[in-house]
């Protein structure tokens, strides 16, 4: 059996333009409303072409899923990551967005459209259509899925689950688990050939 708790490669760089893709297009920017809207894109564009735009994982916190890292690069902004002493990470995200009060992200640059496929940018279209006037109620609801409600809380969300719920056969789950194990091979050995 494959572990269920497999991940995909995260790319830094394709996560930035992400949001701030959706960012840009959105009046009432709050973290929640961005993590949701990345993770309904994710979760279908998974399901019909076995890859995630995002590349994050997401964590089932109380108002529904969370991309881990992707909060992460918020929290840095923020002043409130174990990487905000850090002045050149800081400096990094901070060319990308700033946060306002707590919650809110202000995107400084539009995204490079360079990082996003089609698909990608047609099922965050998609994700930004279906979601993006849900009031804060309706979108943690509608988040608070199977895959959500099938780990404990705070703790790291299956894509197996995630693509189950979309409807995906086992040996599809498995096909794209191998390929996520594969990728994850060949991204740390190039990262140590790098080195």
């Amino acid at each position: 059996m494959i572990n269920p708790m497999i991940t995909p490669v995260f790319d830094k760089d394709k996560a930035i333009n992400v949001v701030l893709y959706v960012a840009n297009r959105l009046e009432k920017r709050d973290f929640h409303k961005i993590f949701k809207i990345i993770y309904f894109a994710d979760k279908a564009h998974l399901s019909d072409w076995g890859r995630t735009i995002s590349g994050d994982s997401f964590v089932a916190m109380n108002d529904g899923p969370v991309p881990t890292r992707i909060y992460d690069m918020f929290k840095v902004v923020r002043g409130d990551s174990l990487y905000s002493s850090d002045e050149s990470i800081v400096e990094f995200y901070s060319q990308f967005f700033s946060v306002e009060g707590n919650y809110f992200l202000n995107p400084l640059k539009d995204a490079d459209m360079s990082y996003l496929s089609q698909s990608d940018i047609d099922y965050l279209n998609q994700s930004l259509s279906e979601n993006k006037d849900l009031s804060f109620g309706d979108v943690r609801e509608k988040s608070h899925d199977f895959a959500w409600r099938n780990v404990a809380k705070d703790t790291i969300m299956n894509f197996s689950d995630m693509m189950r719920e979309e409807g995906n056969t086992e040996d599809f789950v498995s096909f794209v688990n191998e390929k996520m194990l594969i990728d994850k091979f060949y991204a740390a050995r190039r990262e140590k050939v790098c080195q």
